[in-house]
Order: structure tokens, then C-alpha cells, then sequence
């Protein structure tokens, strides 16, 4: 690809051909379903289909965005962020005397934090959460007066605050990178982000289901299996490669930045699980058809946005 296309060039051939491919899975998947049989393969069919059917959305809040402004992008992140915080905070045990740190979660830090990515103040971008708020936080639980499993019920706080809100800033924290020669491609580097995570996701389960054998972690996650790890990562990597022209990087660099996404995005899968199982429940939520809640979605990205954000930064700004 020319290094001469055009930002707008660059777009249309990313949303026409991911809809050319959405459109041939959409195909494919109600063939699927028509043929299934037993009530395992339709069950299977049925989750494929309602992960295509997150693609369709997913694309169309891009398209959306880009076209909004670098502002919508981020209102929509911090709207995510919420969301996925409220999920976590439903599903652990709080008290009375949680209320005030939680506010100062939801309508202080939460806010704050995307507002420092609005203004691009990096320094406090990326220190407000772990710095300030892990200390905020357990003061203002402690001026309540509750000694009650203290430690842990704070923990649960800072720990939901930094995977739903400063880790998952990181992804239109890209919007902000000056990359030489390359201005106002930051929203490419976010489409790169999120098209291999997310396909990485999808190409693993597909994997898993065709060929998976050996568990990864069967007493976490017994879909995720080093089969469908190995061919959905390996796929995830090579359509990573593919996409190194919209990016700064060369193909090889494009593959090891991918290689980084899956392998984040599939530890922060694995420790989410956990999470879940240590309280007794399947899905975070169930805002999402066929898909849990909106940290079921975004499980992997939280884990990979801050790694591939600050990779970026370091060797590409």
C-alpha cells in the first residue's frame, strides 16, 4: 500500500472490506443455523451468529465515531467504562460504608480520567488511578468508620477502577499519540487494536470448537483450550500483518504488536474468568445478546489497550 493513501483512502477500504467479510460470515452462519441439527450445534451456531452480530455494531459505532469527532469516541469509552464498572461492582459485595469511595469512582476518577485524555495531559493520564485514586479510595472507606473485611472490600474497588476504567482508557488514549509523518491516525491504531483483539476472540472459540482438545484451565474457563489459543492467535497474528499498512509499523512489527494484543487479551480473558467463578456466576451481565454483560466484550481489551498504548508510544512517537 502506498504510504501516500489517504486517511479517508485508508477508511474505505478498512469498513468496505470488513463489511464485505461480515456480510460473507452473516451468510455463512444463517446456513449454519439452518442446517444444525442437535441442540449443542445449534447452541454453538447461535453464539457465532450473535458474535457476528457484535461485528455489525461494533462497525457501526467506528464508522459513527469517525465520523463524530475524536470527542463521541471518547464519551463512548467512558460510557463502556461505566457500564463495565457498574457490571463489576453489581456482582461483589459492598456495604454501607463503600458508598463514598464508590461516588468518588463512578462521578470523580472515572470522568477525570477521560477528561485528562480529552486535554492529552499524559504525565496524569497515567498516574490519576494508580497513584491518587488507590489512595483516595481506602481514606475515604476509613472515614466511614467500617473495619469489616477492609482490605478486601477496598481491593475489589481499586481493582474494578483500574481494569474498567484506566485500563480500558487506553484504547482512545491512541486518539492522542503524535506518530511523525502519520497525523490524525491515531483512530487507526484504536480500529488495529480492537479488529485483533476481538477477532483473535472470535478465531479462538472458532478453533476451539473445531479442534480444541487440550483445556487450558478447565477449573476457569473450560471453553479456552491451547488449540483454539494456538489457531486463533496464529490468525489473529497474520490478520494483524495484514492491516501493517494503516499502521506505523512494518509487517513484521504489525505481527509482533498483534502477537502482543492476543497474548494480553487472552490472560485478561483468563483472569476475568476467574474473577466470575470465584463468584459463583457465568456472565458479567446481560446488556449483551448471546454475549453477557459489556465486560464480557471487553475483557480482553482491557488487559491488551495499556500494553499496546504504551508500546506504541515508546518505540513509534
Amino acid at each position: 500500500m502506498s504510504m501516500a493513501m489517504s486517511l479517508s483512502d485508508k477508511l474505505f477500504i478498512l469498513f468496505g472490506g470488513v463489511c464485505g467479510l461480515l456480510v460473507i460470515a452473516s451468510l455463512i452462519g444463517f446456513a449454519l443455523s439452518r442446517r444444525a441439527t442437535s441442540e449443542s450445534g445449534r447452541a454453538t451456531i447461535d453464539n457465532l451468529n450473535a458474535r457476528i452480530k457484535a461485528w455489525w455494531v461494533m462497525i457501526a459505532i467506528f464508522a459513527a465515531s469517525f465520523a463524530l469527532g475524536r470527542g463521541v469516541t471518547l464519551v463512548l469509552f467512558a460510557l463502556t467504562s461505566f457500564y463495565t464498572l457498574r457490571e463489576f461492582v453489581s456482582l461483589t459485595p459492598t456495604r454501607a460504608a463503600d458508598h463514598l469511595p464508590l461516588v468518588a469512582a463512578f462521578y470523580l476518577l472515572l470522568p477525570l480520567q477521560y477528561w485528562l485524555i480529552a486535554i492529552d495531559w499524559y504525565a496524569l493520564f497515567t498516574i490519576l488511578i494508580p497513584v491518587y485514586g488507590f489512595l483516595l479510595l481506602p481514606s475515604l472507606a476509613a472515614l466511614k468508620g467500617d473495619a469489616g473485611e477492609f482490605l478486601l472490600r477496598v481491593s475489589r474497588i481499586q481493582w474494578g477502577l483500574m481494569l474498567t476504567v484506566y485500563c480500558i482508557s487506553h484504547a482512545p488514549a491512541l486518539l492522542t499519540l503524535d506518530i511523525p509523518g502519520r497525523p490524525r491516525e491515531g483512530f487507526l491504531l484504536l480500529f488495529f487494536l480492537i479488529t485483533v483483539a476481538q477477532f483473535s476472540d472470535v478465531m479462538q472459540y472458532v478453533f476451539g470448537k473445531l479442534i480444541g482438545r487440550t483445556k487450558v484451565a478447565p477449573a476457569i474457563s473450560p471453553s479456552k483450550t491451547v488449540e483454539g489459543l494456538i489457531g486463533g492467535g496464529l490468525s489473529a497474528v497474520a490478520a494483524g500483518a495484514g492491516l501493517w499498512w494503516i499502521t506505523p509499523f512494518t509487517p513484521i512489527e504489525a505481527a509482533a504488536m498483534a502477537l502482543a494484543i492476543v497474548a494480553m487479551g487472552f490472560l485478561g480473558g483468563l483472569a476475568l474468568s476467574a474473577v466470575k467463578r470465584s463468584m459463583g456466576v457465568k456472565d458479567w451481565g446481560t446488556m449483551i445478546s448471546g454475549h453477557g454483560g459489556v465486560l464480557d466484550r471487553m475483557d480482553s481489551l482491557s488487559f491488551a489497550a495499556p500494553v499496546f498504548f504504551h508500546l506504541t508510544r515508546y518505540f513509534f512517537t
